[in-house]
């Protein structure tokens, strides 16, 4: 009887040796297996470490936004309202442009007219020399600067055509009159030898003008004598240029 219990002491003694044994050994495998599993740990919070590289890089990147925000310096496209300004510096512009219109307008109303029988009136003269010549004189009896036609188409009697002009009395420019000024033709009636053809005696004298209008000159009393050497002159400004031909 105690044998048997001698033995079931050993038996437990020996259970419980065993399982301290075998406690160990699971205590012992444990951390040798902790260990690797530190050390894997270890590379991964290396391979965690690029994080904050690439966190930085954001931040790079997102200085690198802020200097893409500095397209608020492209709103600076508020300049482009300052083109506004210039838009209104053009507008001022035009409407310099419109004065400068209003200026031509203006010298419009100084573009000189043609003369008219109805505000110019001639007369005609002998003239002392040389012989046988007749001065017309126009005088502008209106209130406007107007042109005289370029020569006189006397129209002596009743002739069928108007004298030729002598185109070396050509000015250059045609004769303009103010109110109150004149203009001077000087008229060769017939040559001073005879030898002039088909003579007439004639004591009217008409001279049209471009607008239609017609001016009856009276001639000197006693009429004049006309014959086929008739010439006229273009108008002049003086006296001296009408009987110098």
């Amino acid at each position: 009887m105690s044998a048997r219990i001698t033995r079931t002491r050993l038996l437990a003694a020996t259970t419980v040796a065993l399982a301290a044994l075998s406690l160990t050994a699971c205590e012992s495998d444990g951390s040798d297996t902790g260990a690797p599993a530190a050390s894997t740990s270890t590379p991964a919070a290396e391979n965690s470490r690029p994080a904050p590289d690439q966190a930085g890089a954001k931040d790079d990147t997102g200085k690198g936004g802020s200097t893409g925000s500095n397209g608020s310096t492209g709103s600076n496209g508020s300049s482009g309202s300052g083109g506004n300004g210039n838009a209104s510096n053009s507008s001022s512009g035009s409407s310099v442009s419109g004065s400068g219109a209003g200026a031509d307008k203006g010298s419009d109303t100084d573009v000189v007219g043609k003369c008219s029988a109805s505000n110019v009136r001639i007369t005609a003269a002998n003239a002392p020399r040389p012989i046988n010549h007749l001065l017309l004189t126009a005088t502008n009896t209106g209130s406007k600067t107007c042109a005289l036609p370029t020569y006189p188409a006397a129209r002596f009697g009743e002739a069928q055509s108007v004298p030729p002009v002598a185109e070396s009395s050509k000015p250059q420019a045609l004769t303009t009159l103010a109110p109150g000024e004149s203009g001077y033709a000087g008229v060769r009636l017939s040559s001073g030898d005879g030898s002039g053809e088909g003579g007439y005696d004639t004591s009217t004298l008409t001279i049209p003008f471009e607008d239609g209008s017609i001016a009856t000159v009276k001639l000197p009393s006693g009429g004049v004598y006309v014959d086929s050497t008739l010439t006229v002159t273009y108008w002049q400004t003086s006296v001296s240029n009408a009987l110098e031909y």
